[in-house]
């Protein structure tokens, strides 16, 4: 099993910033990929961002140029800094990890709040 600690996230204005992070414990082994996929009220969850352990990355087409994935693998965390937010980037934010973007493990979720 592969157990993920969220940290981070919070309320800020339009245009701010914030940053998440997410440490995994367990069996790492199992682990190529980490990220994040967001729930916006009344809505479906949905892939933010994804590094692999290679360093490779997926962003959504709507966080491109905003949002920057990083990882570190020693620490086994995987970072999410969110620059020029807007209220449509308000949801919950997961961590998630597994061994491709369709993630096994999932964090228990973190709330952003961007206000206008």
């Amino acid at each position: 099993q592969v157990q993920l600690v969220e940290s981070g996230g919070g309320f800020v204005q339009a245009g701010g910033s914030l940053r998440l992070s997410c440490a995994a414990s367990g069996t790492i082994f199992r682990i190529n990929s980490m990220g994040w996929y967001r729930q916006a009220p009344g809505k479906q969850r949905e892939l933010v961002a994804a590094i692999t352990r290679g360093g490779s990355t997926n962003y959504a087409d709507y966080v491109k140029g905003r949002f920057t994935i990083s990882r570190d693998n020693a620490k086994h965390t995987v970072y999410l800094q969110m620059n020029s937010l807007r209220p449509e980037d308000t949801g919950v934010y997961y961590c998630g990890s597994g061994w491709t973007y369709e993630f096994d493990y999932w964090g228990q979720g973190t709330q952003v709040t961007v206000s206008s």
